[in-house]
């Protein structure tokens, strides 16, 4: 994407929440994850992303309160997590890479396009919101629009529902510049 404009470049974060589901729930945990690599940039109305969800990185499982309990998993735990994640779930040795190309609509509170994620592409639509300086949208995906089954343990009586809370929070610059890239990693 090419602009005459002045580009601004900032930080931001992307966090992931899974949510656990079947007979023997109590034993699992939602978790929070944030995805350690991406690229996002936005020129005028349009918005286009990378996304290399090998980058991945398991911060906890959520409290009752709502909260990260960094404590609550094993290093261990977290590198079987990320390993399902990679070869049961995404299969990232086929699909390194997830993709958005789109367009800013509703005057600005919402933006929407096709995700490519697994091979697959498919419509979302990211509500979004400007508070101070930051940028704000969250979405829910259902992977299995993107072929993805959600994982299973012991014959399903442990698995992930069939959603994904996606949080996008960044760095505005307050000028308006009409470039901006975000990127981490």
């Amino acid at each position: 994407m090419t602009s005459m404009t002045s580009a601004t470049s900032g930080t931001g974060t992307i966090q992931v929440f899974t949510y656990k589901d079947g007979l023997l729930a109590r034993l699992a945990h939602d978790l929070r994850l944030t995805l350690g690599r991406f690229e996002i940039l936005r020129d005028g109305a349009t918005v286009e992303g990378r996304f290399w969800p090998a980058s991945l990185h398991v911060d906890g499982a959520m409290d009752r309160r709502g909260q990260v309990d960094v404590k609550a998993l094993s290093d261990s735990d977290r590198r079987k997590i990320g390993e399902n994640i990679a070869q049961e779930v995404l299969h990232l040795d086929r699909f390194p890479e997830a993709s958005f190309r789109g367009q800013i609509v509703a005057g600005g509170g919402a933006v929407e396009g096709e995700l490519t994620l697994a091979g697959r592409s498919a419509t979302v639509r990211v509500p979004v919101q400007v508070a101070g300086d930051r940028l704000r949208g969250e979405v829910t995906l259902v992977p299995s629009r993107w072929g993805i089954s959600p994982y299973k343990a012991l014959a399903g009586a442990i698995k992930l529902q069939d959603r994904v809370l996606v949080v996008v929070d960044l760095a505005i610059d307050p000028s308006g510049s009409e470039v901006n890239r975000w990127s981490a990693g």
